[in-house]
């Protein structure tokens, strides 16, 4: 069954009812603001979860068929502003799974938990799951510290930007293309004709001018164990294990997700303190470990939900570990 006829009958079903009985129906579940849940422990202090998993982006993210859910940006901004209303939350670890995503919804994240730490003054780790690479990283940078599983990934530092250019193929099914423009450079970057060399060096200076945005904010978060060139040297877009970027100092400490917790408590001087995370209402999760919220969908080796890929659609500018 088809999903366009999954939603002709509910539709159909919907119009239905309402012409029987007078009952509204709608198709759109009401978003219904964030609720605090408890995960481990007890006492006032609190210990706020936040997840960042998947692709970085400021689109909307789809559940289902016709539910949507809010991007990963506008859901850190509203989770963080709950944080900051909220005196007995004690510190904050981001628990983060991404390769990344792109430049500008990164560095939105980056700032709002920069913005949360100014206002808040309390600790907020990063802790890197399984991929923590690119933009995951560059998030990661906002945290006064970073810790990863002894299996985690991490690093990928660099700007990436990808082109399609099917001139060849339109030519070889008959196809062609006409663009009609105000300027020579009003088609810039299209994928319906090769790049001039010009247009190539404006494109780099581009990219060039995001990496040196990457290298510093990088430097910012290290600037205690890492010299600029230092950084430089690893920012070419390796990836590395966490013990890897542990020994180079990209990150501070390789550690299971419940000992990091239990770490910002000792630094806290907390004997007592809940472990919360904010959710839906409709969304339940049993403990620390409990699947990861923000998208429904896994990204792995071999393959990329049709969400992810729509980002590809054009040309964009990309924080991303590209697999």
């Amino acid at each position: 069954m088809t999903s366009r006829l999954v939603l002709f009958i509910i539709a159909s079903l919907a119009v239905v009812l309402t012409r029987c009985g007078g009952l509204n129906v709608s198709l759109l579940p009401e978003t219904k603001p964030l609720v605090e849940q408890t995960l481990e422990g007890d006492g006032n202090p609190k210990i706020l979860l936040i997840d960042l998993d998947g692709i970085i982006s400021f689109k909307e993210e789809q559940e289902g068929l016709i539910m949507k859910k809010s991007s990963k940006v506008a859901y850190f901004r509203e989770v963080l502003r709950k944080a900051e209303a909220d005196s007995n939350v004690a510190g904050v670890v981001i628990r983060i799974n991404s390769p990344g995503g792109t430049v500008s919804a990164s560095d939105a994240i980056y700032h709002e938990i920069i913005r949360f730490r100014q206002k808040r003054n309390v600790p907020v780790y990063a802790y890197i799951m399984e991929i923590g690479a690119s933009g995951g990283y560059y998030v990661a940078c906002a945290a006064e510290r970073i810790v990863a599983s002894p299996t985690a990934i991490t690093g990928s530092i660099g700007v990436v930007a990808m082109k399609l250019n099917i001139e060849g193929l339109l030519s070889k099914i008959g196809i062609s293309n006409e663009t009609y423009k105000s300027g020579p450079k009003k088609d810039f970057w299209s994928p319906f004709r090769p790049s001039t060399p010009e247009e190539q060096q404006m494109f780099q200076e581009i990219i060039d001018k995001l990496y040196v945005r990457f290298v510093n904010v990088v430097q910012l978060n290290r600037q205690k164990y890492l010299t600029e060139q230092q950084v430089k040297t690893l920012a070419d877009g390796r990836i590395m294990t966490a013990g890897d970027a542990a020994m180079v100092k990209l990150i501070d400490q390789v550690a299971y997700l419940d000992d990091t917790v239990e770490s910002m408590k000792k630094s806290l001087n907390l004997k007592k303190a809940k472990v919360v995370t904010y959710s839906r209402p409709k969304d339940f999760k049993s403990n620390i470990y409990s699947e990861m919220q923000i998208t429904p969908h896994v990204i792995n080796l071999i393959s990329i939900n049709s969400d992810e890929l729509a980002l590809f659609s054009g040309t964009q500018f990309m924080y991303l570990w590209s697999r």
